[in-house]
């Protein structure tokens, strides 16, 4: 179960990283924060992203750090979930958020 953590600890480390420097490098992520009516949310969501996956990499060595930082990754792609589902956009767009909630949800059980 460890080496599957780790896997998971990894990809997460690596979207969230891509996904927060891209709301502060991508106009396409300005047009999809302004497309989900939370435009104003577009950098404080990167910053909380890239300083989470920040703290998933300090969590190897700090478990509190660890579980604040997956639990509030899951945390963030359930809302993401939920802005999806208000906006209407089909399900299939929902599931990369869907996964990353399922798979941070899992970094935060393997490590209690």
């Amino acid at each position: 179960m460890q080496f599957i953590s780790e896997i998971a600890r990894g990809i997460s480390i690596a979207s969230f990283t891509w996904y927060g420097l891209s709301c502060f490098l991508s106009e396409k992520m300005v047009a999809e924060f302004q497309r989900y009516r939370i435009a104003r949310f577009r950098s404080l969501t990167g910053i909380l992203q890239v300083g989470a996956s920040f703290g998933l990499v300090v969590g190897h060595f700090n478990r509190p750090i660890l579980l604040l930082s997956a639990g509030g990754l899951a945390t963030m792609m359930f809302f993401a979930v939920i802005v999806r589902l208000r906006i209407r956009d089909p399900l299939y767009a929902a599931l990369p958020a869907l996964t990353l909630f399922a798979l941070n949800l899992f970094i935060v059980v393997a490590a209690l």
